[in-house]
């Protein structure tokens, strides 16, 4: 191998390496990513000093993980976890998870289930937080949810019995293991420096003291649009000077590709692995999302839009029941979901907002909820319907 070919085949395993700790921030060594891992371990050095100079954020690597200590992306612009059912955590299952990763970071190797619930009840009076009766059954499925999201991360193991019988049994037992190094690694924030979860939430946004450049570069890398209009004037004039040095080098560090318009920058992975959420996709919420943004863009802005166009529910909801009556039985679209039409306004909407083609108004305006950006235009589709193949080929049906 020639050293061009060597230095070639380094850029792309640290690439590899790199889009890896970018996707899951968290990287196991037993996880389904061990070569990925392999990778990270060999190039750590490397990829602590690239991540802290370009976005600003730490790497940790140890013999069993590796972290990438991303910054919150502020408030309501994160996405929830979820459990094994789809359900949302709710304010509650957060709780105890953030109790449950207290109560562990100073626990022995192995804990008794038992042993893990006093510790965390504990937790919760020095903390001043009131939990319900252990012996309601809700009340345990909801710490059950946390701690098996706790073994999903590798920071818990059941080493003898089952966490699912404690629903069923308050008096269930389990032997669980402790990862305590990955327990304290977890949290990414400056716990120190917070006065409250909101105060933690903007402390963990800030970019600190690496600026205008760090704030812009975490905004491409982190959101599927970054719009000029939502920039300050620093913010905005820096990555207008920069952004075409910038792709190139989002493209040499991450292999993403700059999309530069008028309206803003987008980056795009050609492999389609950086993100858990597509877009467009499949599924009912994300076709009805695509066809949503298809008929207000025709409807609003017919022409190439230069700004953002306001809009109200009652808009939204007229749409989306004509797209349900037009598509929703053909398409096969859930049931439960055209039969609830604030729940698929809702889940839609949502959607919508996370990739940045809905946004609510910076000023408010009488019985305007949203407003589509101008980027919507892009991602306009145009529907073609399939004929049966009897109609395609002119038989008789």
């Amino acid at each position: 191998m020639s050293d061009l070919d060597h230095d070639a085949a380094i850029a792309d395993e640290r690439r590899i390496a790199a889009r890896r700790l970018l996707a899951d921030a968290l990287v196991l060594a037993d996880g389904p990513h061990r070569d990925e891992f392999a990778a990270i371990r060999r190039h750590a050095e490397w990829l602590t000093t690239a991540f802290r100079r370009f976005l600003g954020y730490e790497v940790v690597v140890e013999a069993r993980f590796a972290r990438l200590l991303k910054a919150g992306p502020g408030a309501g612009a994160g996405r929830g976890l979820t459990r094994s059912t789809g359900t949302p955590f709710n304010p509650r299952t957060y709780a105890y998870l953030t109790l449950g990763l207290a109560a562990l970071v100073t626990a022995s190797d192995q804990v008794l289930l038992s042993q893990l619930v006093t510790d965390i009840r504990g937790a919760a009076v020095d903390a001043r937080i009131e939990l319900e009766d252990a012996g309601r059954q809700v009340e345990r499925r909801t710490l059950t949810a946390a701690l098996r999201q706790l073994v999903l991360w590798g920071v818990l193991v059941e080493v003898d019995g089952n966490l699912g019988d404690y629903v069923e049994k308050e008096d269930a037992e389990a032997l669980l293991s402790v990862d305590r190094d990955l327990a304290r690694a977890l949290i990414a924030g400056p716990l120190g420096q917070a006065n409250d979860a909101a105060h933690l939430v903007a402390l963990a946004r800030e970019p600190g003291h690496h600026g205008v450049r760090v704030a812009v570069r975490r905004r491409l890398a982190e959101t599927p649009v970054v719009l000029r209009d939502e920039l300050d004037t620093d913010e905005d004039d820096w990555l207008r000077r920069n952004q075409r040095r910038e792709a190139r080098t989002f493209e040499e560090f991450l292999g993403l590709h700059a999309e530069i318009r008028a309206e803003g920058v987008a980056l795009f992975d050609p492999a389609d692995e950086l993100s858990d959420l597509a877009f467009p996709g499949r599924g009912t919420v994300a076709q009805a999302a695509l066809l949503l943004i298809e008929r207000l863009v025709a409807r609003l802005r017919p022409h190439e839009p230069t700004a953002a166009v306001s809009v109200a529910d009652p808009l939204i909801d007229e749409t989306l029941a004509a797209l349900v009556a037009q598509y929703g039985r053909k398409a096969g679209w859930q049931r439960d979901l055209i039969e609830n039409p604030t729940r698929l306004r809702d889940e839609v909407t949502r959607l919508l907002a996370h990739m940045r083609l809905l946004r609510r108004p910076v000023t408010e305006e009488e019985g305007v909820v949203w407003e589509v950006p101008a980027i919507a235009a892009r991602y306009a589709a145009r529907v073609r319907e399939r004929q049966p193949r009897a109609v395609q080929e002119g038989i008789p049906l």
